[in-house]
């Protein structure tokens, strides 16, 4: 079976799509045909925010960075954890708050989250965790990649006590010991292989061998910003 790398790339990043508080009503509906809700949003504030998404990215040409954004703020999620709603990460727009925003695999990513903020200023029905996958599925789609059927109605992490450790998103390169990964994100992702290491990261997130392949792949969208991941032009392509 082939699979598209932009689809399972937003399938990960909407991997606790519905994961619900006990501090929200339950609201399962379908809206239309393109647009479905487990919390309640309405039609014309998805697609209002929509709108406001596609000008962004057609002004700013930022589809790559928000499809980084979006993979980011779920790639955090656990399919292990046995907590309650937040602990096991994922697409819950913990990104925006510091401390995760400023980890280290996320740098460069504070002015995507601020290039989306008049989005859920105008729209503040529709949650950030909602508002940052819209955006990467927009992004691929204006770029001239496949129609990514989305549910909307996640819920928004309220604190920093909500954002997840450090350390539970893949290494570009092996550290100085050798070892891509460490110890430091909610299980060991340490190996020193690469293979080994992605394989740790993504099967955390309940993810088979295929898919991290598609979802690796999605790293074609965009360029390399040495202010980002640490690798610029003098070790890239451009």
């Amino acid at each position: 079976m082939k699979v598209a790398a932009s689809t399972i790339f937003l399938l990960a990043a909407s991997a606790n799509a519905f994961t619900t508080s006990p501090s929200y009503a339950f609201k399962a509906r379908t809206v239309s045909t393109s647009f479905s809700t487990s919390l309640f949003v309405s039609q014309s504030d998805l697609d209002g925010a929509q709108s406001m998404i596609d000008g962004i990215l057609k002004e700013k040409n930022c589809g790559p960075v928000f499809v980084r954004l979006a993979w980011h703020d779920s790639g955090t999620f656990d399919v292990n954890a046995k907590e309650e709603w937040p602990a096991a990460g994922g697409a819950i727009a913990s990104i925006r708050f510091d401390p995760e925003i400023k980890h280290g695999a996320n740098a460069g990513l504070a002015g995507a989250v601020e290039l989306l903020e008049p989005v859920k200023e105008k729209y503040p029905g529709v949650s950030y965790a909602d508002i940052y996958q819209m955006a990467s599925a927009r992004g691929i789609e204006l770029a001239g990649g496949p129609k990514i059927d989305m549910k909307y109605g996640r819920v928004d992490a309220t604190s920093s006590k909500q954002c997840s450790v450090e350390g539970n998103l893949p290494d570009a390169e092996a550290g100085p010991d050798g070892n891509f990964g460490g110890d430091r994100g909610t299980c060991s992702n340490k190996d020193p292989t690469a293979s080994g290491h992605l394989r740790k990261v993504f099967y955390r997130m309940g993810l088979n061998d295929e898919e991290i392949v598609a979802l690796s792949g999605a790293h074609t969208f965009g360029r390399a910003y040495a202010d980002r991941s640490g690798l610029g032009k003098e070790k890239t392509k451009f």
